[in-house]
């Protein structure tokens, strides 16, 4: 597909797995949270475990590593019938302030792509999770000079992105959105009626998974985020 770069204005950008590494860290912290808990469950028992637990949790903590790590707390309790110890609770609090204090890891090519598109696109990012990690993430990514809004969502779905955009003033017509989620930065903004570019990345989280049937949707797919300038 190619995007209608003359009716575009606006330019929003997802924030983890677009702009910088983010679910890497989830899975080796995941492969971390197995290693503690083999003792009672095997590797993928464990995994299932902790993925029903986040989706349990989810409308109550939202997304992010704070959630993540209750979502991990709680599950080396079920798992171990409440006898897992002091010791192990702490190491599991101990991989997610390792995952919040990561140094923030940008992806190849987005200081290029964000160089050349400023000024001549009004940019936004607009990212879903824990609203002081995320702020946390785009102070120490260096980016927020490039951005004339940055939104963090509870979740981006049609009526997020509707709201926001009317808050911003932006016209649907000419919104662009560049993210690595189907689920989250591609397909609602087509049922919206704006333009959409995925960039995937190598590792999805299984809850941003989706089913992609080639040619359903009319959307650009790029192989990584400086492609881009090839169409705008």
């Amino acid at each position: 597909m190619e995007i209608d770069k003359s009716k575009i204005k606006v330019i929003g950008f997802d924030a983890d797995d677009t702009l910088w590494v983010n679910e890497t860290y989830f899975r080796e912290t995941e492969e971390r949270f197995a290693d503690l808990l083999e003792g009672y469950e095997t590797r993928n028992k464990i995994d299932q475990e902790l993925f029903k637990m986040e989706m349990k949790n989810l409308e109550l903590y939202g997304y992010g590593i704070k959630g993540f790590m209750l979502s991990m707390v709680e599950s080396a309790l079920e798992l171990s019938n409440n006898t897992v110890s002091q010791a192990t609770l702490k190491e599991i609090l101990t991989l997610g302030k390792k995952m919040i204090q990561h140094p923030v890891e940008l992806l190849e090519g987005v200081v290029e792509v964000l160089e050349k598109l400023n000024g001549k696109y009004r940019l936004i990012v607009m990212t879903k999770g824990d609203l002081l990690d995320q702020e946390r993430k785009i102070e120490r990514s260096g980016l927020s000079k490039y951005f004339h809004h940055i939104e963090v969502l509870s979740d981006k779905k049609e009526n997020n992105y509707i709201n926001l955009l009317e808050n911003l003033e932006v016209d649907v017509r000419e919104f662009l959105m560049i993210g690595n989620s189907l689920k989250s930065d591609v397909l609602p903004i087509l049922n919206i009626g704006a333009q959409a570019v995925h960039v995937p990345f190598h590792t999805t989280w299984q809850h941003e998974q989706v089913k992609e049937q080639e040619g359903e949707f009319n959307y650009l797919k790029i192989n990584n985020l400086s492609d881009i300038l090839n169409y705008l």
